[in-house]
């Protein structure tokens, strides 16, 4: 519930940052313009996350004859879960990595990256599966999907208030002496988007991981995934693109200082991830 409640706050104010920077624009109107356009973003987002999130891991789908372990394990959280079978999808990416997409436990995937089959066991992979479900059964990669393309309209809007408000025409004194405030939204505005979606994503993480737990009625399995994710994601670069970052359950650019904001808080502490696990706060 705590978690939930967290969830609904930092959404409402992804929300409002896309109103605030369209009645920058516009007044009213403009914060009215904001308002259709976050429908707009979050409309393409709730059609084709789990499609833009596929092509961006280069992923291919697979049949239970080429994978049958794979599709057994899903199968047996599903059911434990109450909820139907997923397509199950494979990247050629190196890095042991693991996400889920969709816009809901009816339309839904899950995708391992091969440098997660190489390291490791089939019961840590079932750790891992059993994150990956929790993530569909409790609709965080809709909520994810959301307050991502949000925080792209708040993006789109910032620009457009940085445009009128440096090369809007007319000499009205109060126009002229708003510009810099205008100016100073357009760009907190995005940056503060970012930071409450790194916000949502971690606090997400740490409920898959908490009803993961449940659903194995075991925190082992995760808690040694984790810690072999940890060391990978440091070792191996990954080619994903950065708006996908928060969909993967451990941070792909962990060993990439280019990408320092990533880095920064996409996702929890590793360590305090795999505490919570092992002292068993989860149950």
């Amino acid at each position: 519930m705590k978690n939930n409640l967290k969830t609904a706050v930092i959404l409402a104010a992804i929300g409002g940052l896309m109103i605030v920077v369209g009645g920058a624009i516009g007044g009213s109107g403009g914060a009215a313009i904001g308002f259709g356009i976050g429908f707009v973003f979050v409309g393409g987002s709730y059609w084709f996350s789990d499609k833009l999130a596929i092509r961006s891991a280069h992923a291919s789908e697979v049949t239970e004859a080429q994978m049958p372990r794979y599709f057994a394990i899903v199968r047996d959280l599903c059911q434990r879960a109450d909820m139907p079978m997923p397509r199950l999808y494979v990247s050629p990416d190196p890095q042991p990595n693991a996400f889920a997409t969709g816009r809901g436990p009816n339309h839904a995937a899950v995708c391992v990256n091969q440098g997660i089959l190489d390291v490791l066991s089939w019961e840590e992979l079932q750790g891992v599966l059993a994150h990956e479900i929790s993530h569909v059964r409790n609709r965080d990669i809709l909520i994810s999907s959301v307050a991502a393309a949000v925080a792209m309209g708040i993006t789109f809007l910032a620009r457009m208030a940085m445009f009128s408000a440096m090369f809007g025409g007319g000499g009205d004194r109060r126009r002229d002496d708003n510009v810099l405030g205008t100016l100073a939204l357009a760009i907190l505005a995005p940056i503060a988007a970012v930071f409450l979606q790194m916000a949502l994503s971690r606090n997400r993480e740490y409920e898959a991981d908490r009803s993961g737990a449940r659903l194995l009625d075991n925190g082992e399995p995760l808690a040694s995934a984790l810690e072999k994710l940890d060391r990978g994601t440091k070792l191996v670069p990954s080619a994903v693109n950065p708006a996908q970052a928060t969909a993967y359950i451990a941070n792909p650019f962990a060993g990439q200082k280019a990408k320092a904001l990533f880095n920064f808080s996409t996702h929890p502490p590793m360590e305090d991830r795999i505490r919570r696990l092992r002292s068993g706060e989860w149950r």
